[in-house]
Parts: structure tokens; sequence; C-alpha cells
């Protein structure tokens, strides 16, 4: 008993890491963006839904159809590479675009965050109908009510082992992938001047006026790159699951959400450990109550932390000075 015990723990840890690293890409969206505008962007979690229709599209018109693809090293990187490319820049400017149509209008007449959420509710509704009904279709010539299937281009064979859990190639792309994208944002945010822009506007919005400082660029820069993130965690997604429909963004988003708040919502080393963490209690609860229950404890995890600890694990970083 106690042996199957550790070789479902290993296994689970190993697919929680993959799990929890994409959480955390798509929560560096809603934490961002909270951290400037102290908005949550329902939205998001669809921003990330076009991001595996446009890898989708990508990977159907490279392979001819669903089957799966034969490469190289240097194929399964170039692929990837331009599925990411294609997806961070196709979200981004989804998401810059439901910036200016959903969000901006409001800002400018001073409507409260109550409208705003609203708006964000109204515009999530609006990209899942659109997508069900019509996009995917489009793209894919099948009904967007069902399940889009994606081709394998990355096998998912056996790299080692630790202890008895198996880690494959496409964990390994999926965890290194993630892990650097959060490290240049990071990186970008911590060390250049737009990473300053967007400190300064989250912290005094009105000194960095002052300081001339273009609130509006920073707005759209921070949706720009919010996006871009929810883009390469699509990308990675449909590597990972080679699935996806109009309504994959509903509980991915939710769960990204849990790990912004989980890690501190405006702090985004936070996002990335909330994501981890979330990652990881997920698979480790499916082995003593059953995979079923996955999704349960993702939203008891919510619960708990607004509950004993709303500001998380590490806190606001953002916008701490305005606290």
């Amino acid at each position: 008993m106690l042996q199957d015990l550790q070789a479902q723990f290993l296994g689970s840890t190993i697919g929680g890491l993959v799990a929890g690293s994409i959480y955390a890409l798509i929560a560096l969206g809603y934490t961002m963006v909270y951290g400037v505008l102290r908005l949550i962007n329902f939205a998001h979690s669809e921003i990330f839904m076009i991001g595996t229709i446009t890898s989708l599209f990508v990977l159907i018109s490279i392979a001819g159809g669903t089957a799966p693809i034969t490469l190289g090293v240097f194929g399964m990187i170039a692929v990837l590479l331009l599925i990411i490319i294609a997806s961070a820049a196709v979200s981004g400017g989804a998401a810059v675009l439901l910036e200016q149509v959903a969000y901006r209008p409001l800002r400018k007449k001073g409507a409260t965050r109550l409208a705003a959420l609203i708006s964000a509710i109204g515009a999530s509704l609006f990209l899942q109908e659109l997508f069900g009904l019509e996009i995917i279709e489009w793209i894919t010539g099948k009904s967007g009510r069902v399940q889009q299937n994606a081709p394998r281009f990355i096998p998912h064979e056996e790299l080692f082992h630790i202890g008895n859990g198996v880690v494959r190639t496409d964990h390994v792309f999926v965890i290194v992938g993630a892990v650097i994208m959060m490290i240049a944002l990071d990186q970008l945010v911590s060390r250049t001047r737009i990473g300053r822009g967007i400190r300064a506007t989250a912290q005094d919005p009105e000194a960095a006026v002052l300081m001339g400082v273009s609130i509006d660029k920073i707005v759209r820069l921070t949706f720009l790159l919010g996006g871009a993130m929810a883009g390469v965690a699509a990308a990675l997604y449909v590597m990972e699951y080679e699935n996806t429909d109009y309504r994959i963004g509903f509980l991915l988003g939710i769960k990204a959400f849990t790990a912004a708040v989980l890690g501190g919502i405006g702090n985004l080393r936070g996002a990335l450990l909330g994501g981890i963490v979330l990652g990881l209690v997920e698979n480790w609860s499916s082995i003593f109550f059953g995979s079923q229950w996955k999704d349960v404890t993702a939203f008891v995890v919510l619960v708990l932390v607004l509950m004993f600890r709303p500001t998380g694990i590490l806190g606001e970083s953002l916008q701490r000075a305005r606290a």
C-alpha cells in the first residue's frame, strides 16, 4: 500500500508541475491587470481559449489534418516556437482589443469597478459563443460545439524516471518553456523602462502622469503582455493535451485566477508560486479522493485562501505602495 502511494505521489508531482506551469502563465495576465487597474479581467480565460484555437489552426495547417507529425528535434522546436509566437501574437492582440472595447470607455467615464466586472463577464460570454458558433467551424470545418483534436508533433516518450515517476519529452518542453517565459516577464517588469512605467502606474497613477507616464499606453502594454502569456500557455496546453474547445478557458481561467489569488494577486512571482502549488495540490488530492475531485480541490483552495489569507502567500507587489 505504501509503495503504491509513493509511486502515485511521484507521478502526480510531475503532472502537477506540468499543469501548474500552465496555470501560472495564465495567472500572470490576471495578476498584471489587477495590479495596474484593480480589475479582475474575467474575459482573460477567453483570451487563453483564442490562443488554443490559434495553435490548433497552425498545427492543422502544417499537418494537413489531425494525424501525428514526425519531426526531428529541431523540427519539433521550430513548430513549438511557431505556435507559441502565433498564439502569443493573436492572444495579445485580442487582449488589447478587449481593453479598448470593453474597459477603456468605462475607465474614461469614471465607471465603477462593478461596471467593469459586468463588462468583463459579458465579453467572456460573447467570445465563448462567437467561437463556439462561428470561428471554430470556419477554421476546422467542424462544429465548434465539439472537442477539437490537435495533431501530435512532440512524441510523449519517456526520458528518465524520478523514483517511480516518469518524465516525458512533452513534460520537459512545458516546464522549461513556462519557466523561460515567466523569468523573461519578471525581468521585463523589474529592469526595463516599460516595467518601471507599469510599476509606477500600479503604485500611484496620478504621480506617474506627472512624471510623464502615459496611462493609456501602460494599460495597453499590460493587456498585451498578459494576453501574450496566455497565448504561450495556450500553445503549451495544446502541445501537451492535444485538444481544445470553445469552453476550454472557463475552468482553466478559474483555476488560474485561483493561482493568482493563492500566490498574491498583483505579484508576478506569486502567480508562479500559486500556479505550481495549485497544480501540485490538485494532483496530490486525486491520490486520496480520486481524479473526479480534482476540480473541487481547486475551488476549496480558493475559498480557504480568501477566508484565511486573502492577500495570498506572497501578498501584493505591484500596488504595495498604494496600500
